[in-house]
């Protein structure tokens, strides 16, 4: 559609359509013409004529055009916030045209345990108040679970998908800190704890060696042994709340349970991305329960972010 979204109008320059926002988005999430052609069902040309149109709109350049692909300008990346804003409305626009009330289904939503328990469970009380018809599936093993196979429709996490036929959209970030219990602190000196080499640290299984705060818990010890491993974030907390040493834990989590902040930035931070399978971005339920979650990151991005 060429018209523009209501409330946007004074916010759009002459000659910025909503479908050139939507061939800028895709673009710049697939990095090739051909990926965001495929997404939308336009031909390559059509689509390289939105962006060269955007572009002579906006008198920016928005992308580097390279032979293996497109790369957003500094000026480019500086519109995602906006085009992302404008792609929400859309969704909400288009969401309104059915009543939440006659909004009915299941919804698979894959996150990480984290997000699930201490984000979206304390508040989906309010979005089935609001979608009374719509049984959300939530799904917290996300190693097993793909869009990729479509094991579910959407999803909640740090990782950016490379490859299938999804949509995502970056809403905020997570950050980490380094944690201990107040008894943990008061037995050790006053200075920054992570920087003494006797100090107690909670690991994680070989298994999860990939994730983030894993590496950097590795990368501290140098080879000395921990003084527990563990396989989940929830006793990640508990071994900390037993002060058996220091844990990397979100800051949001880690606050909620008490625990002392030793360090507040150790360079673990992530990104939390919306993921949809492409063809269900138009589904209603499926778009109420995408804008309920990035409603809910951002209400909660300070605590977050920490």
């Amino acid at each position: 559609m060429n018209m523009p979204l209501p409330g946007f109008e004074k916010q759009m320059p002459p000659g910025w359509v909503w479908d050139d926002t939507r061939a800028f988005l895709a673009v710049a999430r697939h990095g090739t013409l051909s990926g965001a052609a495929t997404q939308l069902k336009l031909g390559i040309a059509t689509l390289a004529r939105r962006i060269e149109r955007m572009e002579k709109a906006l008198k920016l350049p928005l992308f580097v055009r390279h032979q293996s692909g497109y790369q957003l300008t500094q000026e480019g990346a500086g519109l995602m916030e906006k085009a992302e804003a404008l792609e929400a409305a859309a969704a909400a626009f288009s969401t309104g045209v059915t009543h939440a009330s006659q909004l009915t289904g299941r919804v698979r939503l894959a996150t990480a345990e984290n997000l699930a328990t201490a984000l979206i469970l304390p508040a989906l009380t309010r979005f089935h108040e609001q979608y009374p018809g719509i049984t959300l599936e939530l799904v917290t093993d996300i190693a097993t679970a793909n869009l990729h196979r479509r094991d579910a429709d959407l999803a909640l996490r740090m990782v950016k998908p490379e490859r299938g036929n999804v949509t995502l959209r970056r809403l905020g970030t997570l950050g980490y800190g380094l944690y201990a219990s107040e008894r943990y602190v008061a037995r050790n000196t006053g200075e920054d704890a992570s920087q003494h080499e006797a100090e107690s640290y909670i690991a994680w299984d070989e298994t999860y060696a990939h994730l983030p705060a894993a590496r950097w818990i590795e990368d501290t010890l140098q080879g000395r042994e921990p003084a527990i491993t563990t396989t989940s974030i929830a006793t990640q907390v508990a071994a900390a709340k037993a002060g058996l040493g220091l844990a990397v834990l979100p800051h949001f989590l880690a606050s909620k349970a008490g625990l002392a902040c030793v360090a507040a930035d150790i360079g673990v931070s992530q990104p939390i991305y919306l993921v949809i399978q492409t063809d269900l971005t138009q589904s209603g339920r499926v778009r109420a329960v995408a804008d309920f979650l990035a409603e809910l990151v951002s209400h909660h991005q300070e605590p977050l972010n920490g």
